[in-house]
């Protein structure tokens, strides 16, 4: 196996895990604000985990922002690449900016 096949299967783990987490993290938010909707309480072990999840939402958005203004800049769908890049992540962002800098880059014909 090729370094270039690991690498490849290595970036979707890492999306399939990152997309995973990030709905995970999107649900617990919702529950949350459900709970606090209702008069109920979380049980208070649980913040450090919400914390987390925060943490990780507001990361992802500014990724998926910087995502859909440099996608747009490009002249590329920036409304589908910002919404990739929120669920995968770093990974997302730079997928966009390679593959950016691969249309600079004059292909031998």
């Amino acid at each position: 196996m090729s370094l270039k096949q690991i690498k490849k299967k290595v970036l979707s783990v890492i999306k399939l895990i990152s997309t995973i987490l990030i709905i995970s993290a999107l649900g617990w938010e919702l529950g949350n604000i459900y709970a606090a909707l209702n008069n109920q309480n979380m049980p208070s072990n649980l913040n450090f985990i919400f914390w987390i999840g925060r943490f990780a939402l507001v990361a992802h958005l500014i990724e998926g922002i910087i995502a859909t203004v440099y996608a747009s800049s490009k002249n590329k769908a920036p409304i589908q690449y910002g919404i990739y890049t929120f669920f995968v992540g770093t990974v997302g962002l730079w997928e966009l900016f390679i593959e950016s800098n691969e249309d600079l880059i004059p292909k031998a014909q």
